[in-house]
Order: C-alpha cells, then structure tokens, then sequence
C-alpha cells in the first residue's frame, strides 16, 4: 500500500494510551515524520517536562505546549505525538482541527493505570493517590477526547503494531487525511 498524507495526525489522550510509540508506528508505516510535541518542548526548554512543571508551573508549561503544537503542525506532514492535556485547551483543539487531524488513543482506566503505575515520569501523578488522580483526570478529560475527529480503541494485549494498523485503519475513512494509491 502507497500512502501519501494530506494532513498532520494528531494523536490524542490520556497518558499512557500509547501515543508516542503507537505514533513511532504510524509514521514508519507511512513513511512519515514522527514529531512528539513533549520532545520538542523539552528540547527547546532544555529541562524535562517534570523539572519543567516543577520550575514553572503547569500555566506556563500549557503556553509552551501550544506554542510548540502550532509550530508543529505549521511543518512537514507528519504523525504528532501531543501530551496527555494538549487537547483540553480548546486552542489546541481549534488548531489541530484547523491543520491536522485529531485521533483519540481511546483506552480504559484499567489499561492505563496498569502502563502508568510504575513510572515516575508523569508529573501529574507524583501525589499521595496516584490511582484517584488518574482516576479524576481520565473523568474530566474522556468527554473532552470524544471531540476528536476519530476514535481509535485500545485493547489490552494489542501490539504497538497492531495499534497502529487500526490507526491507519480508521484514517483511510479520511481521503482529506489520507490518500492511499493501489
């Protein structure tokens, strides 16, 4: 299968959905760039996204992030990777729809707590109940993903590469996305 994109896929969720290495996927399989939009901010910032949200907040980290989005999505068509809170803001939103193409990584609270539990990475769960705190993100932000142009569902035991084929999947249903040559 020839694939060319007309438009940036934007993945989308919770942490832990598989966004990045699902993304990695995507764009090896289509033979596109892979940008990480948490990577670029680090890289610009010179600090790690924990050390950042220590240092300057999570308001200014916020900033940041749909600085480097908007950048992101002004460039080469490729596959984005955004953290798990991009898509709450609703400029994020408007952009990603604007230029790209939003796809929701939907995955259940138990699969996500089960990819989570164990690293110490995610500033938003360094806190006495990190299971109440995923628990309380995952309620609030769930309704906000729905939003996103497509909904891919993740299932416990699917590889990053089975993933990622039903990503390609459900972006062949977009010939403004994806145009696929026989």
């Amino acid at each position: 299968m020839q694939a060319r994109l007309k438009k940036t896929v934007v993945l989308v969720g919770m942490m832990g959905a598989g966004k990045t290495a699902v993304g990695k996927a995507v764009a090896a399989m289509l033979h596109a760039p892979f940008l990480d939009s948490d990577a670029e901010i680090e890289k610009a910032a010179n600090m790690t996204i924990p050390e950042i949200f220590e240092r300057d907040g999570e308001p200014f980290f916020r900033i940041k992030e749909r600085q480097i989005i908007s950048r992101l999505l002004e460039r080469e068509k490729g596959v984005l990777s955004t953290g798990g809170g991009a898509y709450m803001a609703p400029e994020n939103r408007e952009i990603i729809s604007k230029e790209g193409v939003a796809v929701w990584l939907n995955a259940d609270l138990d699969l996500l707590w089960h990819r989570v539990r164990h690293k110490d990475t995610r500033p938003l769960l360094r806190v006495p109940d990190p299971l109440g705190a995923l628990t309380r993100l995952y309620n609030e932000r769930v309704p906000i993903y729905a939003k996103a142009d497509l909904s891919v569902v993740s299932e416990p035991g699917l590889s990053i590469d089975e993933m990622a084929k039903r990503v390609i999947e459900a972006l062949k249903t977009r010939p403004d996305v994806l145009e696929v040559q026989a």
